[in-house]
């Protein structure tokens, strides 16, 4: 398959397939040419790795996964990867729970951005 084929089947850019290729997720035959030919199976490679990108994996994590699925890791270093995401994502989930206790205890205040707080706005401060 061509790159045209593969990135208007995995709905991605050309640049997409060839950075993706750089970085070794993805595999091209050069033809004598220079085109690239993509074995059978590509688009539901870059289908997995567009899919990881949106579970907020990086690249280099979707790389050792890829790996891994290919025999490249053992079980344990898969199942660590994917425990030091899990880890990253409650942690996020933390700081956004955190987050949103504020925002929605300045929504319950008589002023949401605090502006009624003494000083906040003087205006003598605020001229000089």
């Amino acid at each position: 398959m061509r790159i045209g084929a593969l990135a208007e089947a995995a709905g991605v850019s050309r640049d997409t397939l060839r950075y993706y290729e750089k970085q070794k997720l993805i595999r091209a035959d050069r033809w004598p040419n220079g085109y690239r030919d993509y074995p059978e199976g590509m688009v539901e490679m870059v289908r997995m790795i567009r899919q990881g990108q949106a579970l907020g994996f990086s690249l280099k994590e979707i790389g050792a996964l890829v790996k891994g699925l290919g025999g490249g890791l053992s079980q344990a270093e898969v199942e660590k990867l994917l425990a030091g995401k899990l880890a990253d994502i409650d942690a996020r989930m933390k700081e956004l729970a955190e987050l949103r206790a504020v925002v929605a205890q300045r929504l319950a205040e008589a002023c949401p951005l605090g502006l009624d707080a003494p000083g906040s706005l003087d205006p003598k401060r605020v001229a000089s």
